[in-house]
């Protein structure tokens, strides 16, 4: 019995719990998907077509490979499935694109709340914006290995025209500018990089106001979200938000969904650009271990890298892609 128990927990499948309870025997709490981030679940049949939300977690049992990956990077996926899938045809693909730390949370207890519903299981393969995430999974014998697949910078993202004529990170704290920045719970970008910045230049107390929170207002002018990729533009196009920091790759999505942003530039010691180093890997457990494998081996070959580049993401060197003992 106890066989079968590790098996079915183990696979990366998401099943319905029709008594919608997420709480697990170690009184951990299977965390609940964000409000209003229905697309972030998706399902991909074979032919390539997807549905999302509630959909996409109820058809998630029939999919051939399960991808939890660090959220920013959202609006490459279909065309990064796609070109996967041209090259594996009749392979179904399930996602997840949200903060690599509730992603993290979410292996750690099994799976999902969504709505009334739990839907259990792990994913194949997990990626993370910082290698702490999966030393996590490593510590746990979950994740024994992994690979670099791309990089990226931060910047500072306004209004159009940049009304406010902010230059740089000590702008972020003036007493005319209202930011909105990324949690420092489960949002990687803040966790490991911005929140280094921000300290470095000692404006972490006047950005968090002391406070460590989701979707809450830590100073009369900052507001910490939920999934930042989203909201900040959100923000800045209701006029809420005059900046905040996020990834270049996404002030160049926001551009292409027609929002009216620009983006100021940082340098070297404060967009990190040489530090940023996307990280991603197989679950042990994996069912679907070849599948899993052969999404790795598809990133390293140029359609891979080439189906993020075209999004903004800098392409991962030879030895990125060298997969490497999580130490």
């Amino acid at each position: 019995m106890k066989k079968i128990f590790a098996v079915l927990f183990g696979l990366a499948v998401l099943i319905s719990n029709a008594n919608g309870q997420g709480d697990q025997p170690n009184g951990a709490i299977m965390p609940a998907f964000p409000k209003g981030k229905e697309t972030d679940v998706k399902f991909y049949s074979a032919d390539g077509s997807a549905v999302t939300g509630r959909d996409a977690f109820e058809r998630m049992p029939k999919a051939g490979l399960v991808l939890w990956l660090a959220g920013n990077q959202f609006f490459a996926m279909d065309d990064v499935v796609h070109a996967f899938q041209k090259n594996h045809p009749g392979t179904t693909v399930g996602l997840i694109t949200l903060p690599p730390g509730l992603l993290l949370q979410a292996i750690k207890t099994g799976g999902w709340i969504y709505g009334d519903m739990a839907y259990r299981g792990l994913p194949d393969v997990y990626a993370s914006v910082n290698l702490g995430h999966l030393k996590q999974l490593k510590a746990a014998g979950t994740m024994e290995s992994y690979m670099v697949y791309m990089h990226n910078e931060l910047q500072i993202m306004v209004a159009k025209n940049n009304p406010k004529k902010i230059t740089g990170i000590k702008d972020l704290v003036r007493e005319d500018v209202r930011t909105s920045m990324p949690n420092p719970i489960n949002e990687g970008i803040m966790q490991f990089y911005i929140r280094k910045v921000l300290e470095r230049h000692g404006l972490w107390q006047a950005i968090s106001g002391g406070k460590e929170c989701v979707s809450c207002q830590t100073t009369k002018n900052n507001w910490f979200t939920a999934v930042h990729h989203r909201e900040t533009p959100d923000r800045i196009k209701a006029g809420q938000t005059d900046a905040g920091v996020v990834w270049k790759t996404e002030v160049l999505e926001a551009r292409r969904a027609g929002a009216d942003i620009d983006a100021v530039e940082l340098p070297d010691e404060d967009s990190l650009r040489s530090e940023v180093a996307y990280v991603i890997g197989a679950l042990n457990a994996s069912p679907h271990r070849k599948e899993a494998e052969a999404f790795l081996d598809f990133l390293r070959t140029p359609a891979g890298q080439d189906a993020y580049a075209k999004f903004g993401f800098v392409k991962a060197t030879g030895a990125d892609l060298k997969l490497k003992p999580i130490n």
